[in-house]
């Protein structure tokens, strides 16, 4: 973390240096994601971007709610944000289960955004009932075909690592990322994923779950 603020002041001159890797993901190949914002590269958001793409290349971004305001940040975006804290340009800013809508979306995606809720936020109620309740709030204004895709640091919250164990969260289908280098990912199971702390022995998430709840999971 000491070394963030050196980092962003260098991203402009490590950026063209940085060795690009793809990884595999339920038999694709992606490019990994490089952008001096937020430093892609020293965290999990290398993985997350290309992933988010994939499922937002299936849909009319019309009917894309995003809860989060994270993909602004690297590309203009024309779908709908909602943001309980960050600000900006065409973001709703409430908590995810204060938000109404008489629309119906066939995506509504989250990256790295769920595990903080009830965790770092004031609730009176449990981390793992609220994120049970945001879900189920979710899947509520999902269309009939439309889908819920979360990604979510593993090792962050207990709470939520508790729900997806016990299979309380009831994903549709899960997927895990595990860390092996520092800009190398690759797929692994729930049990590989657990085993890889939060920070360590990398910053931020050494393991990620992608976890789709709807009637039709894939995103081809």
């Amino acid at each position: 973390m000491f070394l963030k603020p050196i980092r962003i002041i260098s991203a402009p001159l490590v950026l063209p240096w940085l060795k690009k890797e793809g990884f595999q993901w339920r038999g694709r190949t992606l490019d990994g994601f490089y952008h001096r914002y937020n430093m892609t590269w020293a965290g999990e958001r290398i993985v997350e971007i290309p992933i988010a793409r994939t499922f937002l290349s299936a849909v009319d971004p019309r009917r894309v709610l995003e809860v989060g305001n994270v993909l602004s940040h690297y590309d203009p975006v024309s779908h709908r944000i909602v943001d309980k804290f960050e600000s900006g340009e065409g973001v709703i800013n409430c908590d995810i289960l204060d938000f109404k809508s008489e629309e119906r979306y066939d995506l509504i995606l989250s990256i790295s955004t769920f595990e903080h809720i009830g965790f770092d936020d004031d609730a009176a109620v449990p981390s793992g009932e609220k994120i049970l309740a945001a879900v189920r709030h979710c899947q509520g204004l999902l269309s009939d075909s439309g889908r819920l895709v979360l990604t979510v640091p593993l090792g962050y919250n207990p709470d939520l690592d508790q729900l997806i164990v016990s299979g309380t969260a009831a994903a549709t289908r899960q997927s895990f990322l595990v860390r092996r280098g520092f800009t190398r990912w690759e797929e692994c199971d729930l049990q590989t994923a657990l085993a890889h702390p939060y920070r360590h022995r990398f910053p931020y998430a050494n393991s990620i779950g992608i976890l789709e709840f709807g009637t039709d999971p894939d995103p081809r």
